[in-house]
């Protein structure tokens, strides 16, 4: 056999999962799952009992965390459900873009230039206000499952 025929696809996250099992018995209200490939927070948990045909059943509401819709699902209580690795970080904003795209600064200096503003209309007034005053703001970012998106502004310090 020669190199050529061995060809591997190249990717370029380093092999972490975005999601992990946990079973559906233990999810809490206020957790996280995963419904319909989609990271949700979980806002009503119910379970039934046992019936004839064996598995008691929990029944999951949940949001979701980027889009704001309702997500239903009913998953029997052994059984795994994926649940997402949710991170949320600051970072200062230093200007936002004509586009509507942010810059921010990250903790190591170097700056972050691929979010968008969020659709939330309020926190966009918010950030644009703020920002135009001169205000330092710190923006949290909400990452899962691959994606990014704003979800809260905080001002820090005094205008110029």
């Amino acid at each position: 056999m020669s190199d050529d025929d061995h060809h591997f696809e190249s990717s370029a996250d380093a092999g972490a999962s975005k999601t992990y099992p946990q079973q559906a018995g233990t999810i809490r209200k206020n957790g996280h799952i995963v419904i319909k490939q989609r990271p949700c927070k979980v806002v009503e948990v119910s379970t039934s009992k046992t019936g004839k045909h064996g598995h008691a059943k929990c029944h999951f509401v949940a949001i979701d965390i980027f889009t704001g819709k309702k997500l239903e699902d009913i998953v029997p209580s052994s059984h795994n459900c994926d649940i997402p690795h949710v991170n949320r970080v600051d970072y200062q904003l230093l200007d936002i873009t004509e586009d509507g795209f942010v810059s921010l600064l990250t903790d190591n200096g170097d700056t972050k230039d691929d979010l968008k503003l969020p659709s939330d209309d309020a926190l966009v007034k918010t950030m644009k206000e703020g920002f135009e005053a001169g205000k330092d703001q710190i923006l949290s970012v909400m990452c899962a499952m691959g994606e990014e998106q704003i979800c809260a502004v905080k001002e820090v310090g005094g205008g110029k």
